[in-house]
């Protein structure tokens, strides 16, 4: 039985993984670090694609499955998330 990974894409054959939605969007997520604290993690547990990625700078949207729909920039309680127009 294979092991589901949670809140991260799991990397598994035929999996989400597979399948980069990011370019659906029109809009997209830009984190202001200087703004950021780091810490509250509340773009990442609210992202419903789990487009956010934690490193050790600290969040990181993953643009090949951000879908741009707003949640993470919503939730974020410093603001640090600014949604802006996607050039393609």
């Amino acid at each position: 039985m294979a092991k589901i990974t949670i809140g991260a894409i799991n990397p598994d054959a035929g999996s989400s993984k597979n399948y980069k939605t990011g370019s659906w969007r029109n809009m997209k997520p830009v984190i202001d670090y200087t703004i950021c604290n780091k810490k509250c993690l509340l773009c990442y547990q609210y992202c419903p694609d789990s487009a956010v990625e934690l490193t050790e700078d600290g969040p990181k949207i993953n643009y090949d499955y951000c879908k741009g729909c707003g949640i993470c920039a919503y939730e974020c309680p410093k603001e640090a998330i600014e949604m802006e127009q996607e050039e393609k």
